[in-house]
């Protein structure tokens, strides 16, 4: 790929999507971006702009059109459509980011997130398009939902404390999607990323207080009671009981590290520490 190609970026507003196209514009690559509203998307004078959404098949060709690559976050709960929409991209790259607990050997996977992602794959890999999958573990940024407790006092609680999890900053996630959506020599791989160690969720809590220079703890609640919280904040049921059952899982079994980070990009993954550190601002 060189200066004169263009990658379409549908997810571009997000954590990750506005690293991507950083990461793609450092490069001298033309971006492109399916937007919603391109009047609010706050995006870089460079990218290009197209208003529409993934059920609008009409905007998603217009968006397409022209490019030589895809970078594609699905955004919803379902993966009703996804079908439609990679027929759309057709033979181009294109680069999904997906989750590290996706197994390639259960047609059934153990909770609806990682449901959602393998129907997704799935249908991906059924398509015309050059693929690559990146396989994310947990997102650093996911620890923002802690974030009005911080300020209001010094106090975390959640449930299953001790699930040690892959947390993975968004810059390191971009870097990598930008790079493989870039250069040649990725199609049909499956990408593994992960932070440099695992992190369990008192200890996440912890840092962000040493980061802060404050004494926050972490108070355990009960599983039940964490369940309820997340339904009444607006989370679906069985949403809410896949992500409990994968924190219950990360209690028991080992956390699995991925080296691909540095090995894609040159550099070590960033910690969660230095994750809070960019992001400490959230948390005052």
């Amino acid at each position: 790929m060189s200066e004169h190609s263009r990658v379409l970026v549908i997810g571009s507003t997000g954590k990750v999507g506005r690293n991507v196209v950083a990461g793609l514009l450092e490069r001298g690559v033309r971006v492109r971006a399916l937007v919603r509203d391109p009047d609010t998307a706050d995006l870089p004078e460079r990218v290009e702009t197209v208003a529409g959404n993934l059920y609008d098949l009409a905007s998603v060709r217009e968006a397409v059109a022209g490019t030589d690559a895809v970078f594609l976050m699905w955004p919803f709960l379902s993966a009703e459509g996804i079908t439609d929409v990679v027929r759309v991209i057709g033979p181009r790259r294109l680069v999904y980011l997906s989750s590290y607990g996706v197994d390639d050997s259960l047609a059934r996977q153990g909770d609806p997130i990682n449901q959602l992602h393998f129907d997704v794959e799935q249908a991906i890999r059924s398509s015309a398009a050059e693929w690559t999958m990146l396989r994310a573990g947990t997102f650093a940024a996911n620890a923002l939902g802690w974030a009005a407790q911080v300020r209001a006092g010094d106090t975390v609680r959640e449930a299953f404390g001790a699930a040690a999890r892959a947390v993975v900053h968004e810059r390191d996630l971009g870097a990598v999607a930008a790079k493989v959506l870039f250069e040649g020599g990725h199609a049909g791989e499956l990408y593994e990323l992960t932070g440099p160690e695992p992190v369990t969720q008192s200890e996440q809590v912890r840092i962000i207080g040493e980061v802060l220079g404050r004494d926050v703890r972490f108070e355990e609640l009960a599983p039940e009671v964490a369940r309820q919280q997340m339904i009444d904040d607006g989370w679906p049921a069985e949403f809410a009981d896949g992500l409990l059952g994968a924190w219950d899982g990360f209690e028991r079994d080992p956390v699995r590290i991925s080296p691909a980070v540095a090995e894609l990009t040159g550099a070590p993954a960033r910690s969660f520490r230095e994750w809070v550190t960019d992001h400490a601002g959230a948390f005052r």
